[in-house]
């Protein structure tokens, strides 16, 4: 296996992690993770030898970054600065992506996620209607909170 493709709220939890545990609980963002999460996230694309990211996920990363205050938030994007220096940016086209029968519900965002997921690439995903579009395509799709559920019951 090459690379992972992450969508935007695992993207989100992993640079926080990043940037410092501390910071998981206190972003508003996170509130359905813990550190537990970030440690077993970190854990699972650590057998990657890279992560894939489209432009649409980091912006939408971006975004949800800054819903905490300073000077935690100046933190949290430097370390994001740091993560897409080492991160593998591929770019889908808007035009393409939106064909798909999903893009509707969806949005395009996920849409692009569908388009970067093949068969050297999956796609590790919390995101419930991204999940369950990308697995109608593809074996190569995982879920976090399977991942998640059976580490907590193993």
């Amino acid at each position: 296996m090459t690379g992972i493709v992450l969508d935007s709220n695992l993207l989100l939890l992993l640079v926080v992690g990043l940037a410092g545990e501390d910071y998981i609980p206190k972003h508003k963002r996170l509130n359905a993770y813990t550190v537990d999460d970030f440690r077993l996230l970190a854990k699972e694309i650590s057998v990657f030898e890279r992560i894939i990211v489209t432009p649409n996920t980091l912006t939408e990363t971006s975004n949800l970054l800054g819903y905490i205050a300073e000077p935690d938030r100046s933190d949290l994007f430097t370390a994001f600065r740091g993560f897409m220096q080492s991160a593998d940016e591929s770019y889908y086209k808007s035009e393409v992506s939106s064909r798909h029968p999903e893009f509707e519900r969806l949005g395009l965002t996920d849409s692009v996620l569908l388009e970067a997921l093949s068969s050297d690439n999956p796609l590790l995903t919390s995101d419930l209607d991204l999940y369950l579009a990308a697995s109608a395509r593809s074996p190569r799709v995982m879920n976090f909170n399977h991942i998640r559920d059976r580490t907590l019951n193993p």
